[in-house]
């Protein structure tokens, strides 16, 4: 796109900024900023709310801006800044509507959304081949890894392309080939030149121009820094598809929001039953290895997949060694039958240290199958700590976050609030194992936990350190549009408000983990059928579920969590009774004579 390109904001974007002034009201860590004229009849809009807030401390380290609307000429010019959580699934760091696309418009987008973050930058991000992307990624994140989107790259050839597609079909799978398949930049190099001279485009600039930044796009060259992605030669194949099914050609902005609130709740439903399975089922263990044992336990389900499958690749991968130089071992890694494929693995025993040509752990953060055999060799049981990639595990999610704005506030308050949060969180757990083994334990519990809610209320209004409010950023006037105010009073809206998500997603499992009970029950409302884990003989019955919901003084779930999909109406509607205190039970019905 060679010029800029204007659209209006029409009837909507005034829907939109209401919808986001009256969030960021709810929520003041809610950040949102308009760039354009002083009414904002015709600015761009960027917005990400707390959960995208506090995920990217988590996943930050690799994004995808993107651009699939723009891209696709969507009636919605909606972008947004991606990433993988640890399930391998899409998560949301921040959105914007871009109206007017210019060079200093995406300046302005990258510059508001790094305010957002903090200011922390992420290791790498990966974007269309756009000239104004390329602008602003450079200016804005001139320490982040910059690459190209393969599937942009594809896209673009088949267009430029066109004439050698339609009349040579075996063109694309060789070009293809060439790119994702190629090991070694030398094997790289020599496939591009023979690809070329076979079609007779040696002189074709558009490939031209595409070799010349081929250290931006094509996999070989990437390999060396982190992206998240599970494999450097697949992966990539389209952009984020985190608003896929959400948002197309014919959502309109008056839609938008609605479709937005869709995709956020949808893409945490699937969180909460990922954290579910992995928690809940236990993986099928295919060596005796303890390693295996381990990573089954420290990784969610998706991530210990990929890590079995290198692991038991292992067996007909055998490491050789080639050169002994002191405390570094070289050790050569093939499948049998391919050795014209081998791996140089070079391991340290003294630091447990290894390094492969392959790069795979660089790049996924997932060791490879080379280094697992030189493992093997070495009798490495296992799992050495440097080599587990804390964003791909369990606990990802786990310990203080905001480290750069927590970076303001005095050592000993940082260290403090860390050792506090970390403390509590542990306990919560164990109180919650603990608490829900059986009815009369539970009942103890929850009377404790609610007589606990009461002292510390009571603490928080009478004593000091009372969380102040405040601001970030948000609303305001054309460029930034951000409110700079309190810099502490920020950090500590924000650690309320992960404080908040944190119960929250405890208490969305609680109710994932009864809707997937109910679901697989064959009687929904049969007296003393269970209906989830952890009452009686390890179940709960109709009764415990009644006292569950009754054992607040305030309803346990809200409206929306109750009326789902896959949650039968005659249980919804008996815990919507009894949310509100109105089952006809034997008490209530002699009191009605």
């Amino acid at each position: 796109m060679s010029a800029s390109r204007q659209r209006t904001l029409s009837g909507g974007g005034q829907i939109v900024l209401d919808y986001l002034k009256r969030m960021q009201a709810e929520n003041p860590s809610f950040y949102y900023a308009v760039q354009g004229d002083n009414d904002h009849s015709a600015g761009n809009i960027f917005w990400a709310d707390a959960t995208s807030r506090m995920n990217y401390n988590y996943f930050g380290d690799a994004v995808t801006f993107d651009t699939t609307c723009r891209t696709n000429r969507y009636r919605v010019p909606l972008t947004a800044f991606t990433g993988l959580n640890h399930h391998g699934q899409p998560v949301l760091f921040g959105c914007a509507l871009l109206f007017n696309e210019s060079e200093s418009s995406f300046v302005w987008l990258f510059q508001s959304w790094l305010n957002a973050m903090s200011g922390r930058a992420p290791v790498s991000i990966t974007t269309d081949p756009d000239r104004f992307i390329q602008v602003a990624v450079s200016q804005v994140l001139p320490e982040t890894r910059h690459r190209f989107s393969k599937w942009g790259i594809f896209r673009e050839t088949q267009e430029k392309l066109a004439h050698i597609y339609q009349s040579h079909p075996t063109f694309e799978p060789e070009f293809q080939k060439c790119i994702n398949e190629t090991e070694t930049i030398d094997e790289f190099e020599s496939c591009w030149e023979s690809l070329l001279e076979r079609y007779y485009l040696m002189d074709n600039e558009w490939l031209q121009s595409m070799y010349n930044a081929r250290q931006q796009w094509v996999p070989v060259y990437m390999r060396d820094t982190f992206f998240g992605e599970m494999h450097a030669n697949k992966g990539n194949e389209g952009m984020s598809s985190f608003f896929d099914g959400y948002v197309n050609a014919a959502t309109t902005i008056q839609m938008l929001i609605k479709q937005y609130e869709k995709a956020v709740a949808s893409w945490h439903e699937k969180e909460l039953k990922a954290d579910y399975d992995t928690s809940n089922t236990t993986p099928v263990l295919k060596t005796p290895s303890p390693m295996e044992k381990q990573a089954a336990n420290l990784y969610t389900r998706k991530i210990f997949i990929k890590f079995q499958a290198e692991l038991v690749e292992t067996l007909a991968n055998p490491a050789t060694k080639i050169d002994d130089s002191g405390t570094v071992t070289t050790y050569r890694v093939s499948k049998f039958g391919d050795d014209h494929k081998a791996h140089s693995v070079r391991f340290n025993a003294f630091e447990m240290k290894a390094s492969c040509s392959c790069q795979m752990f660089e790049f996924s953060g997932i060791i490879c199958r080379h280094i697992l055999a030189v493992f093997r060799a070495k009798n490495v049981l296992t799992l050495p700590s440097q080599y587990i990639l804390k964003r791909w595990t369990r606990n990802a999610k786990s310990g203080a976050v905001l480290d750069e704005q927590a970076s303001e506030l005095p050592s000993n308050s940082r260290e403090s609030l860390t050792v506090r949060y970390n403390s509590l969180r542990q306990e919560a757990i164990k109180y919650v194992e603990e608490g829900a083994k059986s009815i009369h334990v539970y009942n103890v519990a929850m009377d404790a936990l609610q007589e606990a809610v009461r002292k510390v209320a009571a603490a928080k209004n009478k004593g000091p350190g009372a969380a102040q409010g405040g601001t970030l950023a948000n609303g305001g006037n054309q460029e930034m549009c951000a409110r700079e105010e309190n810099r502490t009073a920020p950090y500590q809206s924000v650690v309320i408000d992960v404080r908040k998500n944190q119960f929250q997603n405890v208490l969305g499992s609680c109710w994932y983990k009864f809707r997937v009970g109910c679901k697989e029950s064959k009687n929904y409302l049969g007296g003393g059928l269970g209906l989830m884990e952890g009452g009686k003989n390890g179940k709960f019955d109709v009764k415990e579920a009644y006292g569950l919901l009754t054992s607040h003084s305030t309803p346990l779930f809200p409206k929306k969590g109750i009326w789902v999909e896959n949650v039968p109406s005659k249980l919804a509607f008996f815990a919507w009774e009894a949310t509100w205190g109105r089952v006809l039970t034997m008490d209530r019905l002699q009191k009605r004579g």
